[in-house]
């Protein structure tokens, strides 16, 4: 049976919920319809967050990033629902959502949105020599 949109994302337990790290997921797919026009825009999506007791499960992620295909929605509002979607699964400590639209009539837009759980503060970051500064 071929698989479907879904607005359903599914979670699994954290295996090591006693331990703040992070998880950067990057969704290059990202479709909805310009609800002026009706015309598709696109994005990337970079999801950063520090799980607490659940995760969010990926192939669930790829089918509710997929019901979007055919709504319109503006920029800074899709990308808030997300966020608000992806807390209400899965309960972060921390999560980061830029959602990266590509050009449109001349202009890029780029709306970055946060939840971070009340009370938490992030780990100071170890400096790697050579490392990665960010993710991209």
């Amino acid at each position: 049976m071929p698989s479907r949109p879904s607005k359903d994302l599914e979670t699994f337990d954290n295996p090591h919920p006693e331990r703040d790290y992070f998880i950067h997921i990057r969704v290059p797919e990202f479709t909805c319809l310009c609800p002026k026009t009706g015309q598709p825009d696109f994005a990337v999506l970079y999801i950063d967050y520090v799980p607490d007791r659940r995760c969010i499960e990926l192939k669930s992620l790829k089918l509710y990033v997929w019901s979007y295909r055919d709504e319109g929605a503006f920029h800074e509002a899709v990308t808030n629902r997300i966020l608000d979607d992806l807390v209400a699964a899965c309960a972060p400590r921390y999560l980061r959502l830029r959602a990266k639209f590509n050009v449109r009539g001349g202009i890029y837009t780029t709306v970055t949105v946060e939840h971070r759980r009340p009370g938490w503060k992030a780990p100071a970051p170890v400096p790697v020599p050579g490392g990665p500064t960010s993710c991209q």
